[in-house]
């Protein structure tokens, strides 16, 4: 057992119950940094956290990204087998973005202007002229608003229509992809007109088909809020895992050499 923790009871909003199942093989020994484990963060009390590595000996613990969550790095060589269970207590509620204003750019500090910048997946300066255009007269929270409602209306969900390098450009092209495609294409329209945007991952009961979630937190009235362009999740049910610049900080599984996926199940309910 690499994690495990119990805190008492709470009266909350929303409860979530949620089991993570991995079973990959490694031809060849390699490393593997997991990170599965549901984040302490505002909003959510981890009431129990359990992950059970069979076969693998964890090396070294270490943060996620913004010190936030938390990463294991350990080394596999052959059968990988992981199960991780946690009772999280959600407390926030839902967002009115009608009422958030953008922060002026000056007004940033150090931790959040490395959310306004181009990263590996996201590229702002291939928005820059859509946004002004399809957008025209808003800002702050009305304009990720209408964002988000604009995605919801053009792209299709499908998971045949991404690949591992799949930018947001090339999902806004297609208008078409997953959950990290949808966070993708909203962080890059976000950071094209000076908002902060970042990628979550997450676990959320309405995921359809079920699995680990990307979403999206936008920084507005100087807070990070919770945003879900596929429409699947609200921010009062999500349990936030770990946050990146993009899909690239939240994989729930990098490995440093060929993994094979064996079985791989994700359950999330409310309890």
């Amino acid at each position: 057992m690499l994690i495990c923790t119990l805190f008492g009871r709470l009266d909350t909003l929303v409860r979530l119950s949620i089991h993570a199942h991995l079973q990959y093989h490694a031809p060849q020994p390699c490393d593997l940094l997991l990170q599965v484990a549901v984040a302490d963060y505002p909003g959510q009390i981890v009431q129990r956290t359990d992950l059970n590595v069979v076969g693998q000996a964890p090396q070294h613990v270490v943060a996620g990204e913004g010190g936030i969550g938390q990463r294991v790095w350990m080394q596999v060589d052959g059968a990988f087998k992981a199960d991780y269970r946690a009772d999280v207590a959600v407390t926030r509620g839902a967002v009115d973005f009608a009422a958030l204003a953008q922060v002026p750019l000056s007004a940033l500090d150090a931790a959040v202007i490395g959310y306004l910048m181009p990263s590996r997946y996201c590229f702002p300066e291939d928005f820059f002229d859509f946004v002004v255009q399809q957008f025209p007269g808003l800002r702050g929270g009305p304009r990720v608003a209408a964002m988000v409602e604009w995605i919801g209306q053009n792209f299709t969900y499908d998971a045949f229509a991404t690949q591992p390098n799949t930018t947001a450009t090339d999902s806004f092209a297609t208008r078409r992809g997953v959950c990290r495609d949808y966070a993708h294409v909203l962080i890059a329209m976000l950071r094209a007109v000076g908002i902060p945007a970042r990628i979550i991952s997450a676990y959320a009961p309405a995921v359809t088909p079920q699995d680990f979630h990307a979403v999206v937190e936008v920084y507005l009235d100087n807070a990070w809020h919770l945003v879900d362009p596929t429409g699947m999740a609200n921010a009062a049910d999500i349990a936030v895992v770990g946050v990146g610049r993009d899909a690239a900080d939240i994989s729930f599984m990098t490995s440093y050499g060929l993994m094979e996926l064996q079985e791989q199940a994700v359950t999330v309910s409310k309890s």
